[in-house]
């Protein structure tokens, strides 16, 4: 790699619409900051787009001056791959509109746009398609990676729900990829996570939703908890695609509707959404009511939107943060006692284990329909390890590893690779899955010098 020779910088600049920043620059110590704190890394060059043209110039000047590129769409990234050391990072962050077509059910949302962003403008008309749980995290990102959340049970995996992308290629080409148009380049983008060019627009088909849904919490004390996790993995195994219920064990938030006594405490929650009509959905969840004598309920209808925004608080941006995780088949009974060994240790008052039930509509295609191959996961776990400050480092980030690895025996193959952090590069291949060798040959063809190698990297073939 070289440094980027400074005459050129100012080339860039004199053509670029949107701003090209550099160290010396007021803004520069605020642009380089992303979501996960843990994250400290130095641009030489970052090159804030103002659009497609924009993304072009910085492709092109990274290429042509031999300097290391990221690419950066909301910057939510788990571990940071959206910037890099001394080289150039391409800055989607500003390009955040969505334009919704209510006849055609599509919505196109810019490269930088955020889940909120693409949910305000979809659900303004009662349509949705299925996204992530956090309004703050980048559709770009999610989608490149699979992408799942609340309504994937009924609507599929986002990449299910991509027409088409518009990407710049490593050429400095802006090209159209769908299932009539590059349709090798469509197929590896939907999985294939930021190996293959700057995606500066997606295409998504939309679902007619709400916009208003039965959803909620449902909080049982830790001490039930084994009775309860055995008997939501039954009820899941029968509930309807348009059921979701997910669990979390973690200390209790001080949330208004939990006794002042159960704040701090380890719970087990059962977040839930119906994705249709409400008074159904209220007869569906009667049985999570009778798992054992919750200590809290708040459940009820209520946009869409705000239930999207529900744990945002627990997921604001300048944390430190450390993530492992694992798909699964079912909830064996020895993984529920090594889940429960674990949440009596946990590090922090923000560490937490989740578990994601998709299924549903998610398992449906093949797993070379698209790149994302894991059709058989029918929940993905996620070890959310989060704390403030660096002297809790390796005490949490210990306890990450260490239920990871115990829990290992129960899970199923392959990883999402939109929650691998950043020491998992041996788990790149188990990320792609079946799909690797496939995923390297179009490599081959769009990037083969691999110049978009700052990502869960698949090597051209």
């Amino acid at each position: 790699m070289t440094a980027p020779n400074s005459a050129n910088v100012d080339e860039l600049r004199k053509e670029f619409k949107g701003k090209v920043i550099t160290p010396g620059d007021r803004e520069y110590e605020e642009s380089r900051k992303i979501w996960n704190g843990m994250v400290d890394k130095r641009p030489a060059i970052i090159a804030r787009c103002a659009g497609t043209q924009d993304a072009i110039k910085a492709v092109n000047f990274a290429r042509d001056n031999g300097i290391q590129l990221a690419v950066r769409g909301a910057g939510h990234h788990i571990a940071g791959n959206s910037l890099c050391d001394d080289g150039l990072v391409v800055d989607l962050s500003h390009m955040r509109t969505v334009k919704v077509d209510v006849a055609a059910k599509r919505a196109v949302a810019e490269g930088g746009a955020t889940l909120g962003d693409f949910d305000e403008a979809t659900l303004a008309h009662g349509l949705a398609t299925p996204v992530g749980i956090n309004s703050t995290t980048g559709i770009a990102g999610l989608t490149l990676g699979g992408g799942f959340g609340w309504i994937s049970r009924k609507y599929g995996m986002t990449v299910d729900n991509l027409e088409s992308a518009e990407v710049v290629t490593a050429k400095g080409d802006a090209v159209r990829a769908s299932a009539n148009e590059n349709s090798d380049l469509f197929w590896a983008l939907r999985g294939g996570s930021g190996n293959f060019g700057v995606v500066t627009q997606f295409e998504f088909r939309l679902h007619q939703l709400g916009p208003d849904l039965l959803s909620g919490l449902i909080v049982y004390p830790f001490s039930e908890a084994k009775r309860v996790l055995q008997q939501y993995r039954e009820f899941v195994a029968k509930a309807p695609d348009e059921l979701t219920v997910w669990t979390v064990l973690r200390k209790a938030p001080p949330l208004p509707f939990l006794p002042a006594d159960v704040h701090g405490k380890e719970v087990v929650i059962l977040a839930l959404l119906h994705a249709a009509d409400p008074k159904k959905g209220e007869e569906l969840i009667q049985p999570l009511r009778k798992f054992g004598k919750p200590v809290g309920e708040h459940v009820g209808v209520q946009p869409f939107t705000a239930w999207q925004k529900a744990f945002d608080p627990l997921l604001t941006p300048g944390a430190r943060n450390y993530w492992k995780s694992h798909n699964f088949t079912i909830l064996a009974d020895g993984l529920i006692d090594v889940v429960i060994e674990y949440v009596k240790r946990l590090p922090s008052p923000h560490c937490e284990i989740f578990f994601g039930a998709i299924g549903g509509a998610t398992m449906r295609p093949a797993p070379d329909a698209t790149a994302y191959a894991h059709r058989d996961a029918a929940f993905v776990m996620n070890v959310h390890g989060r704390w403030e400050t660096p002297a809790e480092d390796e005490r949490c980030i210990a306890w990450s590893r260490d239920y990871f690895q115990a829990s290992a025996t129960f899970a199923s193959a392959g990883a999402y690779v939109n929650f691998l952090t950043a020491d998992e590069t041996d788990r790149v291949k188990v990320a792609y899955g079946q799909n690797y060798d496939r995923l390297a040959k179009v490599k081959r063809k769009y990037d083969p010098e691999n110049l978009f190698r700052t990502n869960w990297n698949v090597k051209p073939a």
